[in-house]
């Protein structure tokens, strides 16, 4: 009864919260792709009237609770590798490894970097975790060759063969890629102890998402434009406090030249003054 009972309080720690399952919906982790693999129909829901299948969120997460476990055993992060060859995980890639402390591959993966010895960048992982198993086919062969176990997220027509854990999610979405990857990294993180669960992680999802450079420059002049009409209109406002400031201490001298019995010479309006002679 005592182990059933620690199973169970174990089973309620680790069940998705209903925040992260609108973060997913949100995100459109659950839609997959037209083409279905063989293995990967266990993970599918359901199919829309247009051929698009429906991704079962709840083994979905059940199998990004087993990945982060794994990982979490591995005791030199050093020792894990993230790759990613697409363009909307590069980044996902890069900010999972700055988390948790591992290695990183984003854009080209060279042939032979598990495998051949003389290269520069040789690599000898004991975990190996992909974003998309279609696009990172070579790193995925060589972890077979070098008996690596490979953690990979999966869409609906993804090929499972040298795949030990499959996480079946949307990996062509950019939002979808980016919660993912943030998801996995804070689990990792909460079950080392470094983050509590009863603390929300400081970083958010958007920081993994991949943003395009003409979206960067947009924003970029935004806010510039919007400087420039905040500096405009602090503009008017200086002049006429200066002006306020000026009619304010033209009666004050006035005042102390009256008073020193010296005139004032105030423009055009001065009495002309009488000319002796003698």
């Amino acid at each position: 009864l005592l182990q059933n009972r620690q199973f169970t309080k174990m089973a309620d720690i680790l069940a998705c919260s209903e925040n992260d399952m609108k973060l997913m919906l949100n995100a459109k982790v659950h839609l997959g792709t037209k083409n279905c693999d063989p293995n990967m129909n266990r993970y599918m829901f359901a199919r829309k009237k247009d051929g698009v299948h429906i991704i079962n969120l709840g083994k979905t997460w059940e199998k990004l609770m087993l990945a982060a476990r794994i990982i979490v055993a591995i005791e030199n992060p050093m020792d894990v590798v993230a790759v990613s060859a697409r363009v909307y995980g590069q980044r996902a890639v890069f900010k999972y490894a700055q988390a948790t402390g591992c290695n990183y591959i984003g854009g080209r993966y060279t042939p032979g970097t598990f495998t051949n010895q003389m290269q520069k960048r040789f690599l000898e992982p004991r975990l190996l975790i992909v974003a998309d198993p279609l696009a990172d086919h070579q790193p995925v062969k060589e972890a077979a060759y070098g008996n690596i176990p490979v953690i990979a997220f999966c869409d609906a027509d993804a090929p499972l063969r040298y795949v030990d854990v499959a996480i079946p999610c949307n990996n062509k979405n950019r939002k979808s890629v980016a919660l993912m990857w943030w998801l996995l990294a804070r689990e990792v993180l909460r079950m080392r102890g470094d983050l509590p669960r009863d603390q929300p992680w400081n970083v958010v999802p958007d920081l993994f998402m991949y943003r395009e450079a003409d979206e960067v420059d947009r924003e970029a002049k935004a806010k510039a434009a919007q400087q420039t009409e905040e500096s405009k209109e602090q503009q008017p406002t200086e002049e006429t406090g200066d002006a306020f400031e000026e009619q304010e201490t033209q009666p004050t001298q006035q005042a102390t030249a009256q008073s020193t019995g010296i005139e004032m010479q105030t423009g055009f309006d001065q009495p002309p003054t009488a000319v002796t002679t003698f």
